[in-house]
């Protein structure tokens, strides 16, 4: 009785339903993150206390907020004779060779909504031209560039992609409000609905692309996409002669994944080809007697790997730039003992001490590994791209040996950037002055009032790179998307990840203006915000480039796509990998050294920051003589 007093006063009215399902000690733990919740914020606790907060919701996430969507229809395999990635991502999982694979379902975090506004509740070109347009460019200081935002669709496209339904939807811009959107209807195809296995959870929708962390944006998520990328001789991949994507004979790249290409994207999909093939010669060296296959396959074991390990340590830790998470993202890779006694002893104390990589075996949670639709939802982050392309002139050297920001040559409109015109016009600019321009160039903020004007009158295109006959507002269509794939709206979606939701405008945010639009839009019903739009007004934590309302879903969705991957886990080893192919992922840190291979002046001459993914030009991180662990909370 006392404890379910306790538990009636303590608890947030609207997380009860949700904590009367959990067990006594799970009950317990929640107790302890919504007393920080209410009393002190996470992140100002000192690392090791934040690191115990985030452990916690870690683990109570995959213990309540990881649903299968559909029945398992695969089979056992054995893995002995897989001992590569496949161009289709079978045969990853160990019990089961099609989870994971391309055209399975999406998974989810919680339920699909419950809540029915409606498609058009309130009007998507209302809330897009209101609340999410922008007004003049937001960006993100020195702290992230267009590297960094290149990275991201260069992961996206390696991840995630619904597929289509042959039947189109219409959005017409509402007669009240016919000067808010560029496009006064526009037309787009449906995601298509699928039946489940599944008695609680009846629809879902199929993802094109391979969710594990495979490389498949370079090498294709098919057999034939990867035999479109592969030269077939030496395991290498196809490059032109001056280090970008080769070009079909419609201008198209050859890549893993060319819809909605752009130069940026396209730049880092060559850096990685690149990396691939020097992995290549690299093999043949040591290991003279692979064949084409072979060092096809344990090239892409490697480069998958790198990436995946520069997105963990590197740039998710420029994206929440504080020491709580570049302890966290380390111990993900390493473990608490860190790199020094992994590098001598391998993962020989667990996912705590030694790391989520090189565990004995993958570790799903009792869920079939999946990316999942809220994943996708936070994942929106198309405000990050400007309005243009700030070109350096990279040939003057530095001054008296001291770095010196390359001057602006041009000013190039992102529209140009696009598309075949964007690979014709990155062909004339070169892979090194581009991605020193793009170093020196802060990326836009995941906020309100910045999402791209040119993205609202796009031509998109379909999965072979083609352009679409018709343009469409994506700012529009990415408010439709959530709602159409029934995506909990952002205050729903907050208590289902056990999160105190808002009680008014005002607890979203500060901001007078922000709070003075949501009511025109929503009136007085906070249940109906969306979820894009609350994202980005939400409050962030200082050094957070994204909500902490995100990040959650990052917190755990980041480690599970290590942890459920056997080539992260059981087969992240030197049998599988070879021995010189474990030391190439082991001594990669960085995007900087990838770089540093393959332009090994490029950063020496231009880049003074401490990670690529900082705008080059912006001071190193200070020497902190206090432990990580020992560090105690960022001053506010």
């Amino acid at each position: 009785m006392t404890f379910s007093f306790f538990s009636a006063s303590f608890i947030h009215p609207q997380l009860l339903p949700i904590v009367t399902r959990m067990t006594l000690f799970d009950t317990i733990l929640f107790y302890v993150i919504h007393f920080v919740d209410k009393v002190v914020l996470w992140h100002r606790l000192p690392v090791l206390l934040g690191l115990a907060y985030l452990g916690i919701r870690r683990y109570l996430h995959y213990r309540y907020n990881l649903l299968h969507v559909g029945g398992d229809n695969g089979h056992n395999y054995d893995s002995k004779e897989y001992a590569y990635r496949t161009s289709d991502g079978k045969c990853n999982h160990p019990t089961d060779n099609l989870v994971g694979s391309q055209g399975t379902f999406f998974g989810r975090n919680m339920p699909p909504a419950t809540l029915d506004y409606g498609f058009q509740d309130p009007h998507p070109t209302l809330v897009a031209s209101k609340l999410l347009a922008r007004k003049k460019f937001k960006n993100t200081g020195k702290q992230f560039n267009m590297i960094a935002c290149s990275w991201i669709q260069f992961m996206i496209h390696d991840w995630i992609d619904h597929l289509e339904d042959t039947k189109q939807v219409g959005i017409r811009a509402p007669d009240s409000y016919p000067s808010g959107c560029p496009l006064k209807s526009f037309k787009f195809f449906k995601t298509k609905k699928f039946n489940t296995s599944s008695s609680y959870m009846k629809t879902g929708f199929l993802n094109t692309r391979t969710p594990w962390w495979d490389g498949s944006v370079i090498y294709g998520n098919n057999e034939k996409g990867m035999r479109r990328v592969r030269t077939y001789r030496d395991g290498k991949l196809k490059i032109s002669e001056e280090g970008l994507l080769e070009h079909d004979e419609k201008g198209i790249p050859i890549s893993g994944d060319v819809r909605n290409c752009w130069a940026g994207f396209s730049l880092v999909q060559a850096l990685f080809v690149k990396e691939h093939n020097a992995v290549c010669d690299m093999l043949k060296v040591y290991y003279p007697d692979f064949d084409d296959e072979q060092l096809y396959r344990h090239a892409r074991l490697v480069t998958s790997a790198v990436i995946a390990k520069i997105h963990t340590i590197d740039w998710t830790v420029e994206l929440l730039k504080t020491d709580t998470l570049l302890a966290a993202m380390r111990i993900n890779w390493y473990g608490f003992l860190g790199k020094k006694f992994k590098d001598l002893f391998g993962n020989i104390f667990g996912p705590i001490l030694s790391g989520l990589v090189g565990i004995r075996k993958p570790r799903d949670h009792g869920v079939p590994y999946s990316l999942t639709e809220e994943f996708v939802s936070v994942y929106r982050m198309h405000s990050m791209l400007p309005e243009e392309i700030v070109l350096r002139n990279i040939k003057p050297t530095s001054i008296n040996g001291k770095y010196k920001c390359p001057p602006v040559l041009e000013k190039v409109p992102i529209r140009e950037m696009l598309g075949k015109e964007g690979e014709r016009k990155l062909s004339k600019i070169g892979m090194e002055q581009m991605l020193v321009s793009m170093g020196h160039q802060s990326c836009g903020a995941v906020a309100l009032w910045n999402y791209p004007t040119w993205m609202r009158n796009l031509i998109v295109h379909d999965i072979d790179g083609e352009d679409r006959s018709d343009p469409v507002d994506m700012a529009s269509m990415e408010v439709y998307r959530d709602r159409e794939r029934e995506v909990a709206r952002y205050n729903e979606f907050r208590r289902n990840l056990l999160m105190i939701p808002i009680s008014k405008w005002e607890d979203l945010t500060d901001e007078e203006e922000v709070i003075e639009v949501l009511k025109e839009v929503y009136g007085d019903d906070i249940e109906k915000l969306d979820l894009i739009v609350g994202l980005q007004a939400e409050k962030k934590i200082k050094g957070f480039a994204i909500s902490e309302t995100a990040f959650f879903i990052f917190l755990m969705m980041a480690s599970r796509r290590i942890e459920a991957d056997r080539f992260f886990t059981s087969n992240f080893n030197s049998q599988t990998y070879t021995n010189k192919g474990l030391e190439w992922v082991n001594r990669t840190e960085s995007l900087k050294d990838v770089i540093d291979r393959h332009y090994p002046e490029m950063t020496k001459k231009w880049m003074r920051c401490s990670s690529a993914f900082s705008v080059w030009d912006s001071i190193p991180d200070p020497t902190n003589y206090i432990p990580l662990y020992l560090r105690l909370a960022p001053k506010q």
